[in-house]
């Protein structure tokens, strides 16, 4: 099966964590009066099988759609999918060499649609490709989504029935047209979306380093518009004007998402099908669909190969069913079905994967878990008993000019996945702990996350906790990684930030987003804490002020983690007891 996945350019949708630098800038600028003109000339550079058509927003810009009709006679339901990757899945054959088979792609994916019996329309977002306008990255898309919506139901080849569809950017898309609940949109099929951007840009506070500035300063945007996007840690509305967290309340359609356990938006496709299943508003609620996969925001890194991942990446052929019972109202089935399916990872060396590797159903999400903490201690164990000690912590120095490096992960436009943290080396900076070898299965599926008892020696540093699986032969896989920036461990908004009181312990929450995977017998948990992973996240300077933003020279911190009884350092893993468990 082709989809829209292999029509995305990967590192494009580092724009999406960006926020476009400056998200207010120039986006409600009007339309100017060349931009209102006439419809354009016959384009060249249409697809076979398209027509290309238009239609005019509120404030008078004109967006380009290629629309592919079914044969026969109409009117049909629609599927339509907004996209910044422009609709003709090229701009220029000899400036994109990539082009034509993004455009092969899409013709086929248009001939899946079609030959279903749906009107399939590909429109330009703002100011990509064919349509007017500024592009500012989805500022826009809650009532351009709106306003695309109830044009593609009220055509002449429409029979008022829109489903939206698409993944990462277009994902995106989609769920913003929801949340301004067109009359005529009923579905939508959403793979690889986030529930809001500052979340994912900066993660416990901490900058996305490669996955938003480096892209960007790749593409040539000017220091400066770099600056505003690196200050922009702090919740504030611009933020959450266009986030689902704020606003998907207003969503009242079924949605099937799809997610991917490495995947950038892993944390952000199981949020929004929690609320929207068991929170939503009428309509929503109880109509949600979720799959999550072994797979992440393209092909993963390291020696490790789940089965089946690219099939469950599209999603399988659940997309054509779902719209076939929510668009044309044939009794398939799907809503009969488990709400959530969900893949359990395991060992999964290349060529040599786990059978307990296997895809499991659920009624909800999250499951009926059980909270286990293991607890670090001496001699760098990991283990269930709390801790008794009086006193007890770990230091290490924490340079910014000697960083630990990133191996794997959930990124986007460098190596990702589950690699082997054996590549970080020996350090002192780098903490590992880890269980005795197992001698039985040890299952989570849900939440994980990290409470950790620290302390600095200055006003503010950063800690980075991981979860790791250690196979029999040393191989370190990393399952989860994520960091909090300890200025931010109240909050984001203005009044949450308190500076750290040099020497004294605090706690910190780190948010290690969901997962799935059994801890094989004969393998480890490991817990691995130090206070950097670059380029995936931002070096803090350790002296309180914003890494871009700072006069003050970075100065090596002295960081401790304390393990014992008042303060109990802790991995929190969301322990199941699935039927087959040995």
């Amino acid at each position: 099966m082709i989809h829209w996945r292999k029509l995305a350019l990967a590192s494009t949708a580092a724009l999406i964590l960006a926020g476009g630098g400056d998200p207010a800038f120039a986006q409600r600028k009007a339309a100017t009066a060349a931009q209102q003109a006439a419809k354009p000339a016959p384009w060249p550079g249409l697809p076979p099988g398209a027509s290309e058509e238009y239609m005019t927003l509120r404030d008078g810009a004109r967006l380009g759609a290629n629309v592919f009709k079914p044969q026969g006679k109409g009117p049909w339901p629609v599927v339509m999918a907004r996209t910044p990757y422009i609709k003709d899945g090229r701009l220029d054959p000899e400036k994109d060499p990539g082009g034509a088979k993004n455009r092969e792609a899409l013709v086929n994916q248009a001939k899946r649609y079609t030959d279903a019996g749906y009107v399939y329309v590909v429109q330009d977002v703002r100011g990509k490709g064919r349509s007017q306008g500024f592009y500012t990255a989805f500022e826009n898309d809650i009532e351009d989504g709106y306003d695309a919506v109830e044009w593609a139901g009220t055509q002449p080849w429409s029979n008022g029935k829109v489903g939206m569809t698409g993944g990462s950017a277009l994902g995106i898309t989609a769920n913003s047209a929801a949340l301004a609940a067109p009359p005529h949109l009923k579905a939508a099929y959403v793979v690889v979306a986030p529930a809001d951007r500052l979340s994912y840009s900066y993660p416990g506070g901490v900058l996305k380093e490669k996955d938003t500035i480096g892209w960007l300063a790749g593409q040539g945007i000017p220091e400066e518009t770099l600056n505003k996007t690196r200050g922009r840690s702090l919740d504030d509305v611009s933020w959450n004007r266009v986030a689902m967290t704020s606003n998907r309340k207003y969503i009242q359609i079924p949605i099937y998402n799809v997610g991917g356990w490495y995947d950038i938006f892993n944390g952000g496709t199981v949020d929004n099908f929690e609320y929207l299943q068991n929170q939503g508003a009428p309509g929503a609620r109880g109509n949600q669909k979720l799959m999550m996969g072994p797979f992440g925001h393209g092909q993963l890194s390291g020696d490790l190969a789940y089965p089946g991942s690219d099939r469950l990446a599209l999603g399988g052929d659940q997309e054509l069913r779902w719209f076939e019972y929510w668009l044309k109202g044939q009794d398939n089935g799907i809503m009969d079905e488990p709400p959530v399916q969900y893949f359990m990872m395991a060992g999964a060396k290349k060529d040599a994967f786990s059978a307990k590797n296997r895809l499991l159903s659920s009624a909800n999400w999250p499951l009926a878990y059980r909270e286990v903490r293991y607890y670090p201690g001496r001699d760098n164990a990991l283990s269930t008993k709390a801790p008794t000690a009086d006193e007890r912590k770990v230091s290490y120095k924490f340079d910014p000019a000697d960083p630990v490096k990133t191996f794997g992960g959930a990124n986007l436009t460098f190596e990702r996945g589950p690699e082997d943290q054996r590549q970080v080396g020996q350090r002192q900076d780098y903490l590992r702990f880890q269980t005795p070898v197992l001698d039985k299965d040890v299952a989570i599926a849900g939440p994980v996350k990290v409470e950790l008892y620290a302390a600095t020696d200055g006003l503010d540093t950063d800690f980075v906790a991981k979860l790791v699986d250690v196979y029999p032969d040393g191989y370190e896989a990393l399952v989860l990684d994520a960091p909090i920036r300890a200025k931010f461990r109240n909050g984001r908004l203005p009044e949450d930030i308190r500076m750290m009181t040099p020497g004294a312990p605090e706690k910190l929450t780190i948010d290690l987003w969901p997962t799935a995977i059994t801890f094989e017998k004969g393998h480890r948990i490991a817990l691995h804490i130090t206070s950097s992973n670059s380029p995936r996240f931002e070096v803090n300077p350790n002296t309180g002020e914003a890494p871009a933003m700072g006069k003050l020279k970075p100065r090596v911190a002295t960081n401790s983690i304390y393990m014992d009884q008042t303060h109990p350092t802790a991995i929190v893993l969301p322990v199941i007891y699935p039927n087959d468990l040995k």
